[in-house]
């Protein structure tokens, strides 16, 4: 790696802890890329999250060694992340030696060293390892309560072989609220029982360095991420109907690769193509990396449609007249999303040339110095060296952004899109199954959608219903969390197409079956998720017509309710 891209991590860091919220949250300063960063995402995330972990002890040692005073020209952010590196990251300060920044570090070695020695030992700390341990315990998390939850990819790997390697030595029965309150050392885990191959593990544990993550044989995902896809596959006697897919709104590609996944992972015999939708050029890319990685393009399973609205596909396509399920998950207001979007506060060592500065956030707006200056230089002459990574496999990472507010009018927007989506998924020739999803916990993009969607002409006209609790893969059909009945909020929202100036009838509110087929993930309480919303949709291929249910409308759910005829019938939560 060139000598520019490595130092560039520091100085790209810098640049995102000294710029405001004027240039956007964190996140999306991190992976928006508006900044012109040349790092990697996840590396810049992953220096100032480790960063801000052992923030006050690397304070001290800075502050006991002088070492502002003594480089004048090295400022407290940057001071921060190098000393971090140099005590803290395996590779230590990733820089060569001659570079102006390492020499900075390296002239002082033995005085940081030494304060260093002092501080553990004060600490009662006989190794570093145990220092790390005590900091973290002494400093609990603020930005995160959820477990970490790592999907085994088994397009590469399974359980059993992670088990036994990357996760070796593992106590595997600890319980969530044990594992939501464990330090990112302690090796404990949960072997999810919802969803096959999901495994939760301490909110602060870092796997990004391990073999199987950087294989792609690990996948970081929430585990309500993985809801859909294992919706929409089903049970195993249901995956042998499968003909071909579409994910429609695929990037940063989790739940593509998921689906890919449960259809010929662990020696599955699935032979369908999985198309993979994706209008936005960049996040195309992002999704073609994540199909790489994750081996979904090599096994021949995911085609991915590059800068490809899902909603101008023509279903009468003949590339897709064999598409019998379509994962959706558009654009939402991310509002299940949480404990992501907390920012990192550092403390900064005593500055001699700024006293009156004693913290930084990533608000901080303070004057960039004269190496901000020779970063920007650097920057311009080499614009092409950022490399594009996929950005849900990242810690704290998620495909929504959380913005923090309500806006009544952008979730009409949304709400609207999101019914246009699923619509058009639905008019596809041999579809019969499709799954809505997303992380928010508004009802206009959730059961009012469904609502919506339930009474539009194509379900009504091709016989569309939602997926039946009792008809539902038994991981999720003992789930206890559904729909919510805020029959007052149901939208009474509808986005006008061009050629309607009809106004929009209100759908009608949903039957407590329908409810029941709604599942909802409810963000910081004990199942560890993030707030999470999906629906499924059936069809039979031989399903009646227009006038036929508009005959029996009054009456059809009701019939559809006490109906067993598919799967296995409903017989109360599981233990």
């Amino acid at each position: 790696m060139p000598t520019t891209i490595r130092m560039s991590l520091y100085y790209d860091a810098a640049t995102v802890l000294t710029n405001g919220s004027q240039d956007g949250s964190f996140k999306s300063r991190i992976y928006g890329n508006k900044l012109n960063l040349k790092s990697k995402p996840a590396h810049i995330y992953a220096l100032i999250s480790e960063t801000a972990k052992f923030n006050h002890f690397v304070k001290e040692v800075i502050d006991h060694a002088d070492l502002l005073s003594a480089e004048p020209k090295l400022n407290p952010i940057l001071s921060l992340l190098l000393v971090h590196d140099h005590f803290f990251s395996k590779g230590g300060i990733a820089a060569p030696a001659n570079h102006p920044l390492r020499q900075s570090i390296d002239r002082h070695k033995a005085r940081l060293q030494a304060e260093f020695t002092k501080a553990r030992l004060r600490r009662k700390c006989a190794t570093t390892d145990a220092l790390k341990e005590l900091i973290l315990l002494e400093n609990p998390r603020t930005t995160r309560s959820q477990p970490r939850w790592i999907r085994v990819n088994t397009l590469k790997s399974t359980l059993a072989e992670q088990l036994t390697t990357t996760f070796r030595g593992y106590r595997t029965d600890a319980p969530i609220h044990e594992i939501s309150q464990s330090p990112a050392m302690a090796k404990v885990l949960a072997i999810d029982q919802n969803i096959p191959d999901v495994l939760a593990l301490p909110p602060e544990s870092d796997f990004t360095k391990t073999q199987a993550y950087k294989d792609g044989k690990i996948i970081l995902q929430d585990k309500a991420s993985c809801f859909p896809a294992y919706l929409l596959a089903g049970s195993q006697s249901d995956r042998a109907t499968i003909g071909d897919c579409i994910d429609g709104c695929a990037a940063p590609g989790n739940k593509t690769s998921h689906l890919a996944a449960l259809l010929t992972g662990n020696n599955n015999t699935g032979t369908g193509i999985v198309y993979a939708c994706e209008r936005d050029r960049h996040r195309s890319q992002i999704l073609t990396t994540m199909m790489i990685k994750s081996g979904a393009t090599s096994s021949s399973t995911v085609t991915v449609l590059a800068g490809q609205d899902f909603l101008k596909l023509d279903p009468q396509d003949r590339r897709f007249q064999n598409v019998t399920h379509v994962l959706l998950d558009p654009s939402c207001s991310g509002s299940g999303i949480i404990g992501r979007e907390d920012t990192p506060t550092l403390v900064l060592p005593e500055d001699p040339r700024a006293s009156k500065r004693n913290t930084a956030s990533t608000s901080t707006t303070g004057k960039n110095s004269k190496k901000r200056k020779r970063q920007n230089a650097e920057r311009e002459a080499d614009k092409n060296s950022s490399t594009v990574f996929p950005t849900e496999t990242t810690p704290g990472d998620a495909e929504e952004t959380n913005d923090g507010s309500v806006d009544q009018s952008r979730l009409q927007k949304l709400s609207a899109l999101q019914t246009r989506i699923v619509q058009h998924a639905l008019s596809f020739p041999a579809a019969v199954r499709v799954t809505y999803s997303t992380c928010s916990v508004h009802v206009e993009e959730n059961e009012a959608v469904v609502s919506r969607i339930l009474d539009s002409d194509v379900a009504r006209t091709r016989g569309w219903d939602v997926l039946k609790r009792h008809d539902q893969v038994s991981g999720l059909r003992s789930w206890k969390h559904r729909g919510r009945p805020d029959v007052k909020t149901r939208s009474d929202v509808e986005e006008k197409s061009d050629d309607d100036d009809s106004p929009p009838q209100p759908p009608a509110p949903l039957t407590p079956g329908q409810l029941e087929a709604c599942i909802r993930c409810h963000p910081d309480d004990e199942e560890g998720t993030m707030g999470f919303f999906v629906c499924g949709f059936v069809r039979d291929p031989n399903g009646g017509s227009k006038e036929e249910q508009d005959q029996s409308k009054d009456s059809s759910w009701v019939t559809r309710e006490t109906s067993t005829e598919v799967g296995e019938p409903w017989e109360g939560f599981g233990d």
